[in-house]
């Protein structure tokens, strides 16, 4: 054989091991995706329940009950979602300059079950307060550290994979999220306060032991200590991704705004709406098909929809509609935000109903949660990706917590405007439709803004570059 010949076999060899290496999923991402999955039911399970925890079941220290008006539960709600979308921040600088990821993850998780603890031991305004603080902090800060800890799983011979993990790590959270919201309202109902809040504590402490255990099959990136992080923020790829990406970001935190209404807006709706549904046609006439739900429930339909729609986003609309127009992240995030105003449109028209005395079958809330999810889609599992790849090396977890801080101020947003709309009197100024409608339209108003910002954007592609052949499976 001659040496040409050698050197082609060579090399032939050589781009099959490097194809084969970049099929090849890091052997920690089973015990990180089990992980999330036991989280998210966590964290989906207790805020499922909170808003009904709040308006039915919360007592004084004489445990007499001590409730919230509507609209106090609502603001209530999103301020802890702005509180836990605030911590990440500071969870990110933590791992980043002190501890690394996976301390971070490991301590703040901790924290974390501390909170659930609390919510279980006192139904009172002071242990509500504790608890969520906890969790906050718990939850909120290990957040952009496990998005951005996945990333750092894989190195520039399988970045290919990283649209995949990333789906399937969003698929862990809504299969978590799906199982809570169904499980967790029954066990309020039948066993009270302290066994629902109770049982999603006992899945976050299994997910941190998940965690542990999975440590030696992880890659674990060191801190950068402060020196190195400040000269990286400040060198000119540090400021321009900082700037450019929060310019998105405060855009992108109105569609969280109307988002996370699902589990206060949406779920006090569904109060008022007809909630028995029957499946029963045809030949299909069986009692267990025709039942009632209870109003937290419905929030399954988030999850079970996420389920169904991103393979079918991934590997069908996609593929499709990028043939005939290229859908840019950005782009994507743009469809993500009219879906969601659409949703609020749905929902305005179902109040309207429900105003005018007509019995409304809460499966018409399916049709807001479809456009809402596939928004969240375009949106979400879009913006993940494309912030982890926008963020230099050093700055992954920085860069996530800005992401989610976006997430803090959608929901200060409309903590706020809860608080504000209160007339003294207990009314409140957007009362029914109008106050879905308010909320459509300050979408669209911010879509056309952040379609325009978003043209001067100019696209960067980060990824790890550590030595990762021996993390392969």
């Amino acid at each position: 054989m001659s040496s040409q010949s050698t050197e082609a076999v060579c090399d032939g060899e050589l781009v099959a091991v490097a194809n084969n290496s970049a099929q090849k999923m890091p052997r920690s991402i089973p015990y990180l995706v089990g992980n999330e999955l036991a989280e998210r039911f966590s964290y989906y399970g207790m805020k499922a329940i909170l808003v009904i925890f709040m308006t039915q079941y919360l007592v004084n220290k004489d445990n007499v009950l001590d409730t919230m008006s509507v609209a106090d539960a609502r603001g209530w709600y999103h301020m802890f979602n702005s509180a836990n979308y605030f911590f990440p921040i500071l969870g990110s600088l933590v791992a980043d300059i002190f501890w690394g990821k996976y301390k971070t993850i490991l301590w703040l998780s901790v924290v974390y079950c501390l909170g659930h603890l609390c919510l279980a031991l006192d139904d009172t305004r002071m242990g509500l307060t504790l608890g969520l603080t906890l969790i906050a902090m718990g939850a909120g800060g290990i957040k952009p550290v496990v998005s951005s800890n996945v990333g750092d799983q894989f190195t520039a011979k399988n970045e290919n994979m990283l649209e995949k993990i990333f789906g399937i790590f969003y698929l862990a959270i809504n299969v978590g999220a799906f199982l809570s919201v169904i499980i967790t309202p029954l066990l309020l109902k039948n066993y009270g306060p302290s066994v629902a809040f109770g049982f999603p504590g006992i899945l976050m402490l299994l997910a941190t032991i998940v965690f542990r255990i999975g440590k030696k099959k992880s890659v674990i990136m060191p801190p950068v200590g402060w020196a190195q992080y400040k000269k990286d923020i400040f060198s000119p790829q540090g400021k321009k991704a900082i700037i450019s990406l929060s310019v998105l970001y405060l855009f992108v935190s109105i569609f969280w705004a109307l988002f996370d209404q699902g589990g206060s807006a949406w779920v006090l709706q569904a109060q008022q709406m007809n909630r028995v549904i029957d499946l029963r046609f045809w030949v299909f006439q069986y009692d267990w098909l025709h039942f009632e739900i209870l109003a937290a429930q419905i929030k399954a339909a988030n999850p079970i929809l996420v389920l169904l729609l991103i393979p079918l986003f991934t590997g069908v609309i996609y593929p499709a509609v990028n043939k005939v127009y290229e859908l840019r992240p950005m782009r994507k995030m743009a469809i993500g935000m009219c879906l969601a105003a659409l949703s609020y449109v749905v929902a305005a028209i179902i109040e309207a109903h429900i105003r005018g005395g007509d019995q409304v079958n809460v499966a018409w809330q399916l049709v807001g949660y479809l456009l809402l999810t596939s928004g969240e889609i375009m949106l979400s599992v879009t913006g993940l990706e494309f912030s982890y790849t926008q963020a230099p090396n050093s700055m992954k977890s920085f860069i996530m917590g800005l992401w989610m801080l976006s997430m803090s101020v959608g929901n200060l947003f409309a903590a706020v405007v809860n608080f504000v709309i209160q007339r003294d009197d207990g009314s409140v100024i957007l009362e029914g439709p109008s106050y879905f409608l308010f909320f459509a339209g300050l979408m669209m108003i911010n879509t056309v803004l952040f379609a325009l910002i978003s043209r001067r954007y100019k696209e960067e592609n980060y990824v790890q570059t550590h030595e990762g052949e021996d993390n392969l499976v």
